[in-house]
Order: structure tokens, then sequence, then C-alpha cells
């Protein structure tokens, strides 16, 4: 069990914002997510692995390809108060829920450093 959260590599922001943006996909796909994969995730240690793609573009592929699962999921689009404009898409949170339907999607992406 495990949630991934996909981060935009172009966006120019602070690390603080990459962990704020971060938790908003968390929360906002766990808050999706079916009660028995939650408690399930949650016994299990709540792993959680934040991984990048290249832009919007690559973002919104994988989007599409979770929107055709029954994996929960959340799409973050920041409130323009601070370092972005409003609306600019950030990240996609996935999950949680098992490994392997997870990893069907997002297998080959990079981990975020």
């Amino acid at each position: 069990m495990k949630q991934v959260i996909i981060m935009r590599g172009d966006l120019k922001i602070s690390r603080g914002k990459i962990a704020a943006q971060a938790c908003h996909a968390s929360l906002g796909s766990y808050k999706r997510a079916d009660e028995t994969m939650i408690r399930k995730w949650e016994r299990e240690g709540g792993k959680k692995v934040v991984v990048k793609v290249s832009d919007l573009k690559e973002l919104f592929e994988i989007y599409e390809l979770v929107k055709a699962t029954d994996i929960s999921y959340f799409l973050v689009k920041d409130a323009g108060h601070t370092e972005l404009p409003e609306s600019t898409i950030t990240c996609l949170g996935i999950g949680p829920d098992e490994d392997e339907k997870i990893d069907k999607i997002t297998y080959d992406l990079k981990l975020l450093k």
C-alpha cells in the first residue's frame, strides 16, 4: 500500500511551496479513497512516494490514466497567494491503494530530489 504524489518539474518554486502542494495532493486524494484502503494503508505505515514529471502535459497524461481506474486521486490547483498565479496546476496525488495498481501508472517516474 502506498500513496504517490507527482510534482511538476518545470515549476520554479521553493522547497516549502513544493512541500505544501504535496500535502494538498496527499490529503485531497486521501479524502477520496475507499475507507478499506485508508485503514490498510494506515496499518502498513502510510507510505508516500514523491516523484516528478517534466511538465503539465506529462502530468495530464498520468491524470487521464488514473481517472480511468478506481484509484483515488486529487489534482492540485494553486490558490495564487504566494509564488504562483491562481489556478496553476502543481501536482497530482494518487492513492492510497495497492502498490501494484499504482505502479502500473507511475512505475517509470523518477523520485523528486
